[in-house]
């Protein structure tokens, strides 16, 4: 029998809990941005992912990601049903801590991917159609990149690094967002005004407690680096969600609670692929232009007309890419000796595999979406009526989040 680091070990369980806390997060925070009729539906669509993709990742999943010859596209089959893994196999990357604490852990990354997406097409899409993307998306965007960019495979071989899911997480998730949202059209009453603030409030709260699981766990050790990565979450969320603050109170002549939500959960996506290789400076640095980028973002989605009703291209999709290239920018190899020297410390060559990656990754995930989307749609109806897009709850899922007249 193994004898397992205990502190590494119980530390990564605790990481494990707080990745999954976040999907409830998420429905939190998309529940209060969404309409008081369309609050059990955009909830539902986060919390199935959590019994879908666990049935997914025993299967099928963990193996397409986490198994087969180092440098591939995608896995092979070698430990579906979790085949040869027991609970005394150490994790081979880890062998402090055992595989099954592994395999759990980067499930959660798993099932909160796909749900990202949900809040780009708020009310428009049919719950059918959803579940046969929710499973079709992961098998053919995030398990070919969590396994080039996290199971040895052609990103990592090429030196790209992302240390908890700017690429593999936000990048992919936020450009199929916009494929979702350009292929479904615009709704026919786009409202933009959040129905319950404390919601949204909540929902930023476990967000942001569970991105320290998300991203400090990524170390999957306890050391300087967990620590680091710590900080640099915590630090980056703040100064972003003051630069969104600031900025709203510029333009809008009012500091706005849900600018300053906005913005902290932007700097928590975009510090993400850095938050384990860059120093303080850097991540302060990066929540700062988190905020601006993604806000621009957003200013120009709003000019294009494009109805990503909850902002997940300008917020994620943007935030993660940009994410990805603040980490060409300002790793540091002296700090985390697993990663590289960016730009900033002569490394020009990692910055423009960096830069690469993120363009690969952003086009293949809206390409190969808008496809899936309409191949679907030749299943089942992709488009909610247009008779129960004002009343998806009750329509779809004979549901509603309050007694008629309340909130």
């Amino acid at each position: 029998m193994n004898t397992f680091d205990t502190g590494s070990t119980g530390f990564m369980l605790i990481a494990t809990a707080l990745v999954m806390l976040m999907t409830p997060g998420l429905a939190f925070f998309y529940g209060g941005l969404a309409g008081k009729r369309n609050v059990v539906g955009i909830i539902f669509q986060s919390f199935v992912s959590l019994g879908i993709t666990t049935v997914m990742w025993y299967c099928v999943g963990y193996s397409l990601c986490f198994s087969g010859g180092v440098g591939g596209v995608i896995g092979d089959l070698h430990k579906a049903f979790l085949n040869g893994v027991g609970p005394n196999n150490p994790f081979a990357d880890n062998p402090k801590i055992p595989e099954f604490v592994f395999i759990a852990y980067q499930l959660m990354f798993a099932i909160i991917t796909p749900a990202l997406i949900t809040g780009a097409f708020k009310k428009r899409v049919t719950f059918k159609a959803y579940l046969i993307f929710l499973v079709m998306w992961q098998v053919l965007v995030y398990y070919p990149f969590a396994h080039m960019i996290w199971g040895h495979g052609l990103l990592a071989q090429w030196g790209v690094l992302d240390f908890a899911g700017g690429i593999v997480v936000h990048a992919t998730a936020g450009f199929a967002a916009l494929a979702s949202v350009l292929y479904v059209g615009r709704r026919n009453v786009a409202t933009h005004t959040p129905h319950s603030l404390p919601l949204i409030a909540i929902g930023t709260g476990l967000l942001w407690f569970g991105w320290f699981g998300f991203n400090a766990g990524s170390e999957l050790n306890v050391d300087s680096v967990t620590g680091l990565a710590f900080l640099n979450t915590h630090t980056a969320a703040a100064f972003a969600g003051v630069t969104w603050m600031i900025i709203d109170w510029i333009r809008e002549k009012k500091p706005k609670l849900v600018g300053f939500l906005t913005g902290a959960v932007a700097g928590l996506a975009t510090v993400t692929p850095a938050s384990g290789f860059v120093p303080l400076k850097g991540a302060i640095i990066i929540g700062i232009l988190a905020s601006i980028i993604c806000y621009g973002a957003v200013m120009f989605k709003n000019k294009m007309k494009w109805d990503d009703a909850l902002d997940v291209w300008g917020v994620h999709g943007m935030g993660g890419a940009f994410g990805t290239i603040m980490l060409g920018v300002f790793a540091c190899k002296a700090l985390n000796p697993a990663g590289a020297d960016g730009l900033w410390f002569g490394g020009s060559t990692f910055f423009f595999k960096q830069c690469a990656a993120v363009g690969i990754a952003c086009v293949y995930g809206f390409v190969f979406t808008y496809v899936m989307l309409a191949l679907i749609n030749l299943i089942t109806p992709v488009r909610v009526t247009p008779e129960h897009e004002e009343a998806m709850d009750d329509a779809l899922h004979g549901e509603n989040a309050y007694d008629e007249g309340v909130v």
